[in-house]
């Protein structure tokens, strides 16, 4: 290695002495800020020309510095590609050691586990009309869970990344016109691949750790409520480790704990299971939402400015703040408004038919489980890190604010005309209520109310709800107290 490229030594000018900046400090070991590197014209060749061999030196100089305390993370391949994504889920390894132990489920817990599942099958069994899935049951480290879910990222987040990309080349652009005496006017073409490949790598970089800090809080497979499993559907997974992190605190007997979260985790995979387009649909709006991603340039300078001194893993927190809040541009479009609308329905549909199972069936078998219910959901209408990763990573504010007047509905049409009715109503998409019927839901149980000559008072419409509902015994403990709106 010839002496100029020792990365511990300072760089030296001429003469041999350490460069040093006004005001004294030898700045030979910082990392190179790349929009410095890049615009600021320092790095004449002949001429006056722009040196692109020793550009490119630095910026590989940049990136193997930051690859060598970052897993490999920033190298040639971090263009969405599958090496790309293998390093992404490797780095989200990484910040799931950093959250603690994650031991390979045990012995025990797979088959507590199993026990619960057996019997929250019978009582799904007497309780729901869908047919029980028949998949695996497994108990998933929180590794694992990175693992399982890395493909349903890739196609959600790969948009946003490219996106992403093409606003950091435009800005090869930007720079390239601004000043005609800029050393790069006119050769934006060249840079732009470089600065494509930074953006790429610095979001993928957030990726993983987003992805990483969800891993060690979510309980289940499809406790988010998207199909994240990807080729796991249908298996009920739960993770242990998170799942006594949950149980810290609460009074509640564990083995009431496992039953409850696997009751869910149960009912919702027979309804993605028996509903095959519900998956496709939940998945193709999150895609949608994502291409339309318009990026905030002038924030994404003021972010990058954490990426010159980025060289290890314990800083990858800092850098994805500084992105959340300055990434993506401050409005939607129409289309975005009409797909997060459409979304945030389906969402509060499943999650209030899982609610309404939920209370069936407990309020059958298990009549102390109410204190249960209301953790989780407590824990659905907080700000958790599933809202924050889908925030970071796609712009997407994913919380359905309508659960209890969908939870409302479906018991509604459970009264009227029992499970089979209530699960008819996925049979379809257009039999699905829309929001109008969140509004309305008396109207979508009994159609031949609306539109008669003597429209019902509000007094009248609360009363006949009331009616409908009056069988589940509301005592003031019920799951549908706290509303998440």
């Amino acid at each position: 290695m010839a002496d100029n490229d020792r990365p511990d030594e300072p760089n030296r000018d001429e003469s041999g002495e350490p460069n040093r900046d006004e005001s004294g400090d030898d700045r030979g070991n910082q990392p190179p800020n790349p929009f410095e590197m890049l615009f600021g014209g320092s790095m004449g060749g002949p001429g006056g020309q722009p040196d692109f061999e020793a550009m490119m030196r630095q910026v590989q100089q940049m990136f193997g510095q930051l690859g060598a305390s970052g897993g490999g993370m920033f190298g040639p391949q971090s263009d969405g590609s599958a090496k790309s994504w293998e390093t992404v889920r490797d780095l989200a390894r990484k910040v799931v050691q950093t959250k603690g132990q994650d031991p390979t489920p045990t012995h025990a817990s797979r088959r507590q586990l199993g026990d619960a599942a057996r019997i929250v099958e019978g009582w799904l069994d007497r309780h729901v009309d869908l047919p029980a899935t028949n998949g695996r049951i497994q108990a998933w480290s929180r590794a694992e869970w990175v693992e399982n879910t890395m493909p349903t990222w890739r196609r959600l987040i790969d948009p946003v990344a490219s996106a992403l990309a093409d606003a950091m080349g435009s800005l090869a652009d930007s720079q390239g016109d601004a000043d005609p005496q800029n050393p790069i006017a006119g050769l934006e073409a060249m840079i732009r691949p470089m600065l494509r490949q930074t953006g790429s790598t610095v979001f993928h970089a957030q990726a993983a750790e987003a992805i990483g800090n969800l891993a060690s809080s979510v309980v289940s497979a499809t406790e988010s409520t998207l199909p994240l499993d990807g080729e796991h559907c249908h298996t009920v997974a739960l993770l242990p480790t998170n799942v006594e992190e949950f149980a810290d605190g609460l009074e509640q007997d564990a083995n009431d704990i496992w039953l409850i979260l696997t009751l869910r985790e149960s009912a919702r995979q027979r309804l993605f299971a028996a509903a095959p387009w519900l998956s496709e649909r939940l998945l193709s709006l999150v895609e949608r939402y994502a291409h339309g991603i318009t990026i905030d340039t002038s924030g994404l300078e003021e972010a990058m400015g954490e990426f010159e001194s980025m060289t290890d893993l314990s800083q990858l927190q800092e850098m994805s703040e500084k992105l959340q809040g300055n990434l993506f541009a401050p409005r939607r479009t129409p289309e975005q408004d009409r797909v997060l609308a459409e979304l945030e329905t389906l969402l509060a549909l499943i999650d209030g038919w899982v609610d309404d199972v939920t209370a069936d069936v407990t309020g059958q078998w298990m009549p102390t489980a109410a204190p249960i219910v209301e953790s989780l959901r407590r824990r659905r209408a907080s700000s958790g890190p599933t809202e924050a990763t889908f925030q970071a990573l796609v712009g997407l504010e994913l919380r359905p604010r309508r659960v209890r007047d969908a939870e409302n509905l479906w018991a509604a049409l459970r009264e009227d005309g029992g499970a089979q009715r209530r699960e008819a109503a996925w049979g379809h998409p257009d039999l699905l209520p829309g929001t109008h019927d969140l509004d309305d839901p008396l109207g979508f149980v009994r159609p031949d109310v609306e539109g008669s000559d003597d429209t019902p008072s509000v007094d009248a419409f609360d009363e006949e709800l009331r009616k409908l509902l009056e069988s589940e015994g509301d005592d003031g403990a019920s799951p549908r107290d706290g509303d998440e709106r």
